[in-house]
């Protein structure tokens, strides 16, 4: 048996005071009968007397007492070697406990396998506790700032109308709609994430041709798209694929929408073709492209890069955070690169086949 971590430090601790036990006892009667000898053999009992002289008894009490010292010591070491880092641990799931998700252990010495591994494991968990309140903060800002532009015009033009100062038929009831329909988009979407977070989205999984339902999605938006200056341009393959239907239309939905928003005017290429067993979905743009570091974070929840059109895009900042929860849902995945057009290209996939 292969001994590691603090196993081996415990064996390899006993074993040197076992061999210095017994080196001090040989080493400590072999010096005093050097001495006796030199100086007054009298110190050493007859050969015929079992019974230890003084002198003898004195030498027996020194070395049991030098020894305990040295033993204690080595204990106290290999003690204090173990107990620091789990003393450490204590103390920060003591500060945790009261709110100081900051707290992090030390590991001291590392080649005590299983107490670094337990400090190791400490500070992953706290750090995992301190981002999560971290994102639930941003969380809640970011859903409280959404939500307060559209329930302010809803209730500002309400309330105009109750007080007398607006007559109903100025009111522009279309304006309002589209605040509802907004709110009702970002509920879903932040339902959608729940599900997704707590495993609990329920796919209905069914052999589809998804050609019809993206065809479908994009006439729906086609009117939007092309008043933002895009021509949309479909290559869809009829191959059948496993998916939820529904939800790859709201994926579709959402690339779409977050191409009308934030794409320079031009061709949107949406594809779909099957590649090594994977369902590939596909949409380019011709710009403005995003930087690489903002690609990686795209599908992050309220993820967002500068510039005046985000800030004028009236956008959740979630519809790419519901699209990567729906391609992980069905066991694939979102990712953003660049398109050869110079823009980006937003691709999903997905298993074609049902995955056990």
């Amino acid at each position: 048996m292969r001994l590691t971590g603090l196993n081996r430090q415990i064996v390899l601790s006993m074993s040197v005071l076992i061999v210095s036990s017994t080196l001090l006892g040989w080493l400590g009667w072999w010096v005093f009968f050097a001495i006796a000898i030199q100086f007054d053999p009298a110190m050493i009992s007859a050969p015929d007397d079992w019974s230890p002289t003084t002198a003898e008894w004195l030498w027996m009490l020194g070395l049991t007492v030098f020894g305990l010292l040295l033993a204690a010591y080595l204990a106290v070491k290999l003690a204090a070697r173990i107990l620091t880092p789990i003393n450490s641990v204590m103390d920060s799931v003591r500060k945790v406990a009261h709110g100081d998700l900051a707290a992090r252990a030390v590991a001291g010495d590392r080649t005590l396998g299983e107490t670094a591994m337990l400090v190791d494991d400490f500070n992953s968990m706290a750090e995992r506790l301190e981002r999560g309140a971290r994102e639930s903060r941003t969380w809640n800002a970011a859903i409280a700032h959404e939500l307060r532009t559209p329930v302010t015009i809803l209730r500002g033009t309400l309330q105009g109308v109750v007080d007398g100062v607006f007559r109903p038929e100025e009111v522009e009831f279309r304006a309002l709609l589209s605040q509802v329909e907004g709110l009702g988009r970002l509920i879903e979407d932040l339902r959608t994430l729940s599900l997704a977070d707590s495993g609990q989205m329920q796919l209905r999984l069914e052999s589809t041709d998804l050609s019809r339902e993206m065809a479908d999605v994009a006439a729906v938006l086609a009117p939007e798209l092309a008043a933002a200056g895009l021509q949309l341009r479909l290559d869809l393959c009829g191959q059948p694929v496993s998916c939820d239907p529904a939800r790859i239309a709201q994926v579709v939905l959402a690339l779409l929408d977050n191409a009308r928003r934030y794409a320079d005017p031009g061709l949107l290429a949406l594809a779909t073709h099957v590649d090594g067993g994977d369902y590939i979905l596909t949409l380019d743009d011709t710009g403005p492209g995003l930087p690489d570091e903002l690609a990686r974070q795209v599908f992050d929840a309220f993820r967002r890069g500068g510039g005046e059109r985000v800030l004028a895009s009236n956008g959740s900042g979630l519809g790419l955070a519901v699209v990567d929860a729906i391609a992980r849902a069905h066991g694939g995945s979102a990712s953003c690169t660049h398109s050869a057009a110079g823009g980006s290209r937003f691709t999903v996939a997905w298993p074609a086949k049902p995955v056990a």
